[in-house]
C-alpha cells in the first residue's frame, strides 16, 4: 500500500514510470483489488508520457479486451462478499470505488495506435504483435509487406513469436512465394526460443517430409516439448502417433492420456478421435456409451458431422436410449449447418412424424435441400410425393423431373417409381415402364421385380410384351420382399399359374409372416388350423392369428376371437374374445357384428344390453346383411330396420 501511495504521488507530478508502476499494481492485484480498468487508466497516463512498456501493455489490453475479473481479489467477488456479509455494497458504491468500471472493451483502433507507438520506439514484442495484426487484418487492412517488415525487425532481436510468424508467412506463401525450406529455418529459430507453436509446425514438417527430411522420431521429440507447454495441437499429434506407433512405440495408454488432455480443453479433433477410438475399440473394448458422450460433446461444440452421428445414435439406440425426438433435433441442427444426409434424415422424420410433429411442408423443404445436393434417395422421395400429391399439389411433371435426376445416378428405386408414373400417370407408357422395371430388377432391386411380376400378371395396363410373373415374384421373394413372398404363397395355395403345392405355399407364407406381413400371418395361421401344408396345430394357429390381429387384420381378429371364446388351442378367455370381436366389427366385418349383436341380445359373456345389440345389428344391416335385418324384425319389432347407418351410442 505504501508503494502505491508513493507511485501515485510521483505520478501526479508527471513521472511516467510511476504511473506505469501504479498500473502494474492494479493489473497484478498487489496491495489493491485487482482491476484491469484501473490499470488501463494508469497505463494510459504513462503511455501518453512516452513510456514504451505502458504503450505495449495498453495495446495488448485493448487488442484482447478484458472481461469482468473472476480472480481471488476482483471487484466482482468483493461485491459478492460484501453482499453476503449484509453490508451496504450497492452498484453505486462499486461505481464510487471503481470509477473506471469492471471491464475493458476490446478496441482494435486504440490497440493499433499504442502498439504502433511502442513498435516505433523499437520494442520488438510490440513489433511482433503488430505484425500479427497486419498479417491477419485485425483492426486494419491486411498488409503482408508491412507484416513481414515488422516480423523481421523483431525476429532479428530474437523474438520467437516473430520468427514463428515469418515461418508461417513463408510456409503459406503470404506476400511471396511458398518456400518450405526457409519456413523450416524460421520455425527452427523460433523452436530454439521455446515457441510451442513453432515446435508443432516443425514437427509436422518432419512428420510429412515437407521442407525437412521425413523423421517421425524427431517429430515426436518436438511434439513432446510442445506438449510439455500444454500446446493442444502437440498433444493431439502425439496422441495419434502413440495410437499408430509412428515415431514412438505404440502405447494406447499414452495415446489416450494425450488425447484426453487435449479434449479437456475442448479441442474438437481430440474429442472426435477419442470417440472414434471407443466406437471401433482399437486395443480397447468398444464402449458406445463413452463414444456417445464424446460425440455429443463435439456436437454441442458445433461439429456438424458429430451432430449427424449423435442423431443416428439416438435413432438406433446405440450408446444412448433410443429417442427419435433427440434424433430429430440433432439431424435438424446438422442439416441447418449444411449436412445433406442429415437434411434427408430430418425430411424423413417430418414426412413420417418420427420424433417430430408430422409436417409435409418441412419434409419437402429438407428433401429439396438433400436432393439439390445430389442425394438420389431424396430425389426419389420428392418424385413419390409429387406423384401422390401428398402435402403438395399432384404434379406428374415435377415428379418426373426429380425422378429423372435420380435416374442419372442409376438409382434402381428411381427407375421403379418412374415406372409407376408411366403406369399410373396422366399419359401411361407401359413399354417404358416395363423397360425401367427390368433394368431395376436386373440390378437386384426387389420392389422392381415385384412390380414387374404385377405388370405381367395384369394388374396394370397390358404389358408391352408377354412375361412370366412367377419368375419375377420369385426374384423379389428371394431378396426378402414380403409382399412378393405372400403373393407366391397365394399362387401355390390356389394353383394360379403353378400346380397347387400347399407345402411350398407354407414356406413362403412363413417367410413373409416373420417380416410382419399380416396377410401372410393370417394364411399361415389358417394352414395350422386346417392342417393344409403344415401339421395341424391349433396352438400355433392362435399365435399367428394374434400377431396378424395386432397388425389390424380383421378376419384374423375374428378367427382369434372365435378360438378364444371356445378355448381352441388356448385357454378360454371371453373378455379377450369380446375385445377382438369388437376390433373386427369396428373395421366393418359383418360376421363379427352379428356375433356381438347376438352376444349383447342374449347376454353371452356380457351383460345383456339391447341397445348395444341393436347397434351392431344396424351396422350389419347397413352393409346389406339379410340375417341382421331378420334379427331386427324378430327381436326389435318396434323398429324393423335401421333409420341410420350411424350408431347412436357405442357401447
Amino acid at each position: 500500500m505504501e508503494a502505491l501511495r508513493a507511485f501515485k504521488k510521483a505520478g501526479t507530478l508527471g513521472d511516467a514510470e510511476a504511473n506505469y508502476r501504479v498500473g502494474l499494481l492494479y493489473a497484478r492485484g498487489e496491495g489493491v483489488l485487482h482491476s484491469m480498468s484501473d490499470a488501463v487508466a494508469s497505463y494510459r497516463l504513462s503511455a501518453a508520457q512516452g513510456h514504451v512498456e505502458a504503450q505495449y501493455q495498453l495495446g495488448l489490453i485493448h487488442l484482447r479486451g478484458v472481461e469482468k475479473q473472476s480472480v481471488r481479489n476482483s471487484p466482482e467477488l468483493w461485491l459478492q462478499a460484501a453482499a453476503q456479509a449484509n453490508r451496504r455494497a450497492t452498484q453505486e458504491t462499486c461505481e464510487l470505488i471503481f470509477p473506471n468500471g469492471l471491464a475493458v472493451e476490446g478496441d482494435p483502433t486504440s490497440a493499433l495506435y499504442w502498439l504502433g507507438m511502442a513498435a516505433d520506439a523499437g520494442k520488438p514484442e510490440a513489433q511482433a504483435v503488430l505484425a500479427d495484426c497486419h498479417r491477419d487484418g485485425r483492426g486494419c487492412e491486411q498488409d503482408y509487406a508491412r507484416a513481414r517488415r515488422l516480423y523481421l525487425l523483431a525476429a532479428r532481436q530474437g523474438i520467437a513469436a516473430a520468427q514463428f510468424g515469418l515461418g508461417e508467412m513463408t510456409f503459406r506463401g503470404l506476400g511471396g512465394e511458398v518456400d518450405l525450406k526457409a519456413a523450416a529455418e524460421w520455425y527452427e529459430k523460433a523452436a530454439a526460443g521455446g515457441n510451442a507453436r513453432a515446435l508443432v509446425a516443425l514437427g509436422m514438417m518432419h512428420l510429412s517430409g515437407q521442407g525437412r527430411p521425413p523423421d517421425p522420431q524427431q517429430a515426436a521429440r518436438l511434439f513432446t516439448k510442445a506438449a510439455e507447454q500444454g500446446e493442444i495441437k502437440a498433444l493431439f499429434a502425439l496422441g495419434e502417433m502413440y495410437l499408430s506407433g509412428q515415431g514412438v512405440p505404440e502405447d494406447l495408454h499414452r495415446a489416450e492420456t494425450c488425447l484426453r488432455r487435449a479434449a479437456k480443453r475442448d479441442y474438437l479433433p481430440a474429442i472426435i478421435k477419442l470417440a472414434e477410438l471407443y466406437t471401433r475399440g482399437k486395443g480397447v473394448e468398444p464402449d458406445l456409451r463413452e463414444a456417445a458422450v464424446l460425440y455429443r460433446r463435439a456436437a454441442e461444440l458445433g461439429d456438424v458431422e458429430s451432430q449427424f452421428i449423435v442423431g443416428r445414435l439416438y435413432a438406433i439406440g446405440a450408446g444412448v436410449p433410443a429417442d427419435l425426438g433427440q434424433a430429430g433435433q440433432w439431424f435438424l441442427r446438422a442439416a441447418q449447418q449444411g449436412h445433406v444426409t442429415a437434411a434427408h434424415n430430418i425430411a424423413t422424420c417430418y414426412a413420417k412424424g418420427m420424433g417430430v410433429q408430422r409436417d409435409l411442408a418441412q419434409a419437402v423443404k429438407w428433401y429439396k435441400v438433400a436432393a439439390g445436393a445430389g442425394i438420389s434417395a431424396a430425389q426419389v422421395q420428392l418424385g413419390r410425393i409429387y406423384l401422390a400429391g401428398e402435402g403438395v399439389p399432384r404434379d406428374c411433371g415435377l415428379a418426373a423431373d426429380w425422378l429423372g435426376k435420380a435416374l442419372e445416378s442409376g438409382d434402381p428405386e428411381a427407375k421403379t417409381v418412374l415406372a409407376l408414373l408411366h403406369l399410373q400417370g396422366d399419359e401411361p407408357d407401359p413399354s417404358r415402364a416395363e423397360q425401367l422395371l427390368r433394368q431395376a430388377a436386373e440390378q437386384g432391386h426387389a420392389p422392381a421385380a415385384m412390380q414387374l411380376g404385377q405388370l405381367y400378371s395384369g394388374k396394370y395396363a397390358p404389358a408391352a410384351s408377354a412375361g412370366d410373373p412367377l419368375r419375377w415374384y420369385r426374384k423379389a421373394a428371394e431378396k426378402g420382399h414380403a409382399d412378393a413372398q405372400f403373393t407366391l404363397g397365394m399362387l401355390y395355395l390356389n394353383g394360379q399359374g403353378v400346380d397347387v403345392d400347399a407345402e411350398e405355399a407354407a414356406i413362403w407364407f412363413e417367410k413373409a409372416a416373420h417380416s410382419d406381413h399380416p396377410g401372410a400371418q393370417f394364411q399361415f395361421a389358417m394352414m395350422y388350423c386346417t392342417g393344409q401344408g403344415l401339421p395341424k396345430d391349433l396352438g400355433q394357429a392362435v399365435v399367428w392369428y394374434e400377431l396378424a390381429a395386432q397388425l389390424g387384420h380383421r378376419v384374423a381378429q375374428y378367427n382369434l376371437a372365435i378360438m378364444l371364446s371356445k378355448g381352441q388351442g388356448c385357454a378360454p378367455d371371453q373378455s379377450k374374445a369380446l375385445s377382438y370381436f369388437t376390433l373386427a366389427a369396428d373395421q366393418g366385418l359383418v360376421e363379427a357384428q352379428l356375433v356381438l349383436g347376438e352376444a349383447y341380445r342374449l347376454g353371452r359373456g356380457v351383460e345383456p344390453d339391447q341397445k348395444a345389440a341393436r347397434h351392431w345389428y344396424e351396422l350389419a344391416v347397413s352393409q346389406g346383411n339379410q340375417m341382421a335385418s331378420k334379427m331386427l324384425l324378430e327381436h326389435f319389432k318396434d323398429r324393423p330396420g335401421p333409420k341410420s347407418s350411424q350408431p347412436s351410442t357405442v357401447p
